[in-house]
């Protein structure tokens, strides 16, 4: 039976953020910016000390923040690695982030690391060293993890299940939460010709405790168009719909837009993030009309 350790404090409401990036951060020294929280690349702060470290506890006295790792490598046969999990908790431990969060993927093996997010098929076996490392991560950080759906572009001979299916079984073991990327959703299911709100309709809604939105570009491959999850434009209007529906189907939750590859000027950004925000209101507004009692 898993022990799930408590859920991380202070908590944060269902608004929208954005990811911060280093072009950006002058803009937020220099003066509030409206925007309701801020996530970072935990790896992107894993220093002793310094100008980057002592910014963000600048920013942290005006926005709260969340920590998304990118190199946990949950899918990593020899499993999590202790060092990096002790490194990620002092962080944390130092900046009490609203949220934590990494994704299912691996991203290294036997002390070999690449700069990317690598898939691993979807089977029982793949569950079982998943679960191990999420359990060891949520232990050794003492916080519960969010884990974020993967972009997906090919499907495994050994696939056994899909996101949805395995997803579910992970927090069932485990006690995770999950992060939402509308994004990878329909990226995923552009490019293995699956239906997005059927994978939505079967993931545990109690368990989302955040979503991602972001652009991605398209590819012209032998006559067909892949999608590639690149956060290098705007939401795409076919991941504000799926967003909606999700809304729909799991709740407001917090709300991240990221860009990461051909950056805009902070303002651009700002204004996806509003988008965002128009959303969850108008979603409020609605479940609020709906638990309203009837007029005598």
């Amino acid at each position: 039976m898993h022990h799930r350790p408590p859920d991380p404090l202070p908590t944060l409401p269902a608004i929208a953020g954005i990811g911060l990036r280093h072009a950006h951060v002058a803009a937020f020294l220099a003066g509030r910016q409206p925007v309701g929280w801020l996530e970072v690349h935990a790896e992107n702060y894993l220093c002793a000390g310094g100008p980057r470290l002592a910014q963000l506890e600048r920013l942290r006295q005006d926005y709260p923040v969340s920590f998304h790792s990118v190199a946990l490598s949950l899918g990593a046969a020899d499993g999590a690695d202790p060092a990096h999990l002790a490194r990620l908790r002092r962080l944390y431990d130092r900046f009490q982030p609203c949220l934590v969060s990494d994704h299912l993927a691996w991203s290294g093996t036997g002390g070999l690391h690449v700069p990317d997010l690598l898939p691993l098929p979807l089977n029982s076996e793949s569950l079982t060293i998943v679960a191990a490392n999420v359990d060891r991560a949520q232990d050794m950080l003492g916080r519960r993890l969010l884990v974020e759906n993967p972009s997906l572009y090919l499907a495994f001979v050994d696939d056994e299940m899909d996101e949805a299916d395995f997803l579910t079984a992970l927090v069932a073991r485990t006690g995770c939460g999950l992060l939402l990327d509308a994004n990878n959703l329909h990226v995923s299911s552009h490019n293995r010709q699956r239906d997005p709100h059927d994978v939505l309709r079967r993931l545990p809604a109690d368990a989302v405790g955040q979503y991602h939105l972001a652009g991605h570009a398209r590819l012209d491959v032998d006559g067909m168009t892949m999608l590639i999850d690149d956060h290098g434009s705007r939401v795409d209007p076919a991941v504000w719909s799926l967003y909606q529906a999700a809304l729909d189907q799991c709740g407001a939750r917090p709300t991240l837009v990221e860009w990461d590859t051909a950056l805009p000027p902070l303002p651009v950004l700002l204004e996806e993030a509003a988008h965002a925000d128009r959303l969850l209101a108008a979603f409020s507004e609605r479940e609020e009309t709906i638990c309203l009692p009837p007029s005598r």
